[in-house]
C-alpha cells in the first residue's frame, strides 16, 4: 500500500511563481502610471485655486499678487494658496514680461524629492490670468492636451 503525500511539486510551484511574476511585470507599469496621471491633478487644483485666489485679491486690490510672499501669506494680504494639497508640486507665483500687475503666470513644477519626480512627461503646469494652460515635459516640450486632461 502506497501512500500518496499532500502538497506541491517543486515544478508546481515554480510555475506559480513564474505567472505571479508575469502578472507582476505587466500590472506594475500600468499602475504606477495610474498613480502618475491621478497625481497630476493635485498641480491643476492647485493652479485653478491659485486662478480663484487672484481673482478675489484682484477685486480687493486692484492687482494681482505677483510676489511668492504674497502667494503665501494668507488672505487679505495674499493668497494663502502656498502649496499644493498633496505637496507633489513646488507653486511659484510671478508676474507677467514686463513686470505688469494686471497679469500673472501660477506655475506648479514636480517636487524633486517627491514621488512625481518620475513624471517626466508632465514637468511644468502654468495658469496666466486669461485661464489659458500650459504644460511642459522635463525636456521642455509642450504636453497641455496630455497633463489638463
Amino acid at each position: 500500500m502506497l501512500s500518496r503525500r499532500s502538497g506541491f511539486s517543486l515544478i508546481e510551484l515554480l510555475i506559480v511563481v513564474t505567472v505571479f511574476a508575469i502578472v507582476l511585470a505587466i500590472g506594475v507599469p500600468g499602475y504606477r502610471q495610474y498613480l502618475k496621471r491621478a497625481n497630476r491633478a493635485d498641480a491643476t487644483a492647485a493652479l485653478l485655486r491659485i486662478a480663484a485666489a487672484q481673482e478675489r485679491f484682484y477685486l480687493q486690490n486692484g492687482r494681482y499678487a505677483t510676489t511668492q510672499n504674497e502667494l503665501e501669506a494668507a488672505p487679505p494680504a495674499g493668497l494663502g494658496t502656498g502649496k499644493s494639497e498633496q505637496d507633489f508640486y513646488v507653486l511659484t507665483l510671478d508676474p507677467a514680461p514686463g513686470g505688469a500687475t494686471v497679469a500673472f503666470i501660477a506655475s506648479a513644477t514636480v517636487r524633486l524629492n517627491g514621488s512625481q519626480h518620475d513624471d517626466t512627461e508632465c514637468w511644468v503646469f502654468s495658469v496666466n490670468e486669461r485661464g489659458q494652460r500650459t504644460a511642459f515635459s522635463q525636456g521642455g516640450d509642450p504636453n497641455e492636451e496630455i497633463c489638463w486632461r
